[in-house]
């Protein structure tokens, strides 16, 4: 589209989806912002909150409108795919919330959606736009971790009494705010994975997903030419564990690990000198400040950089929408986002076969 002329949004899913709009309303390439849920009470509210009176109360009223350029899907996530394809075959650019799919073959439907639809379609992942990850890869490309060694991840959520749909979900199926910062980090793909699943879950969740467990555990290999692993647990259900989104950095020269307790700082480990005998403390540990990355955005937008989520929300919006204004593929296009979510979903299939090993396709 040409420069000049603003994008027309519309956001659909005011739940999660609400923290994003008053972030495309106040962005300056962004024109009108319609709002889209099925709870009437919920889209009349927030559009009295932020000023907006273009009110759509499905999806097919969003889509039949000529006048709105692109959606940001903020559903639940056995819709995605099919919800971002309809985006897609209608004609307008889609940004969906993670994951992008919980099967191989609707991944590849997506992509072919996209091909096919010439429109933008990105993966709206948090964490790769969140404050820690952006210091850390800020540090990474100064040289400090040197040659990586090992990357880890964790994420641990509480999900009862949430959503139906969060139910039994299988654990690996949303794991991209882990995969997808060291993936990201690492500049690679993963080509492997074994995958167990661990500890019981109770007969009511094992039903709707015929997934036995509320936590599993991977080791991935990376498509790289020096071997590098990856290690990511995922636990959804039954597990006394305090909220978090945690990815490590280990490297031949200084690592980084993620806080123990949210509220705490993450730790920088550098390598100080060889030890002078055996045993001799080689590394020299710290806590860290996190800068919020708002010089990254529009002055318009830059107060968001404060939001949870690590701030993330601002930078993913003003990414999706560059990318369309610009005409150039976002960040986080199909096949990125397919490199991102496809490993948990063969996870998941490793879990299930008692963690024999599952290639991982690729996409590009």
């Amino acid at each position: 589209m040409t420069a000049s002329r603003k994008l027309n949004i519309a956001v659909v899913g005011l739940g999660f989806g609400g923290r994003f709009v008053d972030i495309y309303r106040q962005h300056p390439d962004v024109g009108h912002v319609t709002l889209c849920d099925r709870r009437q009470s919920r889209r009349v509210e927030q559009g009295a909150t932020f000023g907006i009176g273009r009110l759509a109360e499905n999806l097919d009223a969003v889509l039949d409108d000529p006048d709105i350029d692109a959606v940001h899907l903020a559903t639940g996530i056995p819709d995605h795919a099919r919800q971002t394809i309809q985006v897609l075959e209608a004609g307008k650019h889609c940004a969906c919330a993670v994951p992008m799919a919980t099967s191989l073959e609707d991944i590849g439907a997506i992509i072919a959606a996209v091909r096919k639809s010439g429109k933008n379609y990105m993966m709206m992942e948090t964490q790769v736009y969140a404050r820690e990850f952006l210091h850390v890869q800020t540090l990474a490309r100064q040289g400090m971790f040197g040659r990586l060694q090992f990357l880890r991840g964790a994420h641990y959520q509480d999900m009862e009494n949430w959503q139906p749909y969060w139910a039994g979900l299988p654990p690996m199926w949303y794991t991209t705010h882990v995969i997808a910062p060291l993936l990201a980090l690492a500049g690679t793909r993963a080509s492997k994975v074994h995958c167990l699943g661990s500890g019981h879950l109770r007969d009511e969740l094992h039903k709707p997903y015929g997934n036995p467990f509320p936590i599993e555990s991977a080791i991935f290999a990376l498509d790289r030419d020096e071997p590098l692993a990856m290690e990511v647990s995922r636990a959804l259900f039954h597990s006394a564990r305090g909220y978090t989104e945690a990815f490590n950095i280990y490297g031949e020269d200084a690592t980084f690990e993620w806080q123990q307790l949210e509220e705490e700082r993450p730790v920088l480990f550098r390598l100080s000198k060889l030890g002078e005998f055996p045993g001799a403390r080689r590394s020299e540990a710290e806590r860290i400040s996190v800068p919020d990355f708002a010089q990254l955005l529009p002055a318009e937008i830059a107060g968001h950089a404060a939001d949870d989520h690590g701030g993330s929300y601002p930078h993913l919006v003003h990414e999706f929408v560059r990318s369309i204004i610009e005409d150039r593929k976002p960040a986080i296009d199909e096949i990125t986002a397919a490199d991102w979510t496809a490993p948990g979903i063969c996870a998941h299939q490793s879990a299930l076969q008692g963690g024999a090993g599952v290639e991982i396709p690729r996409f590009g």
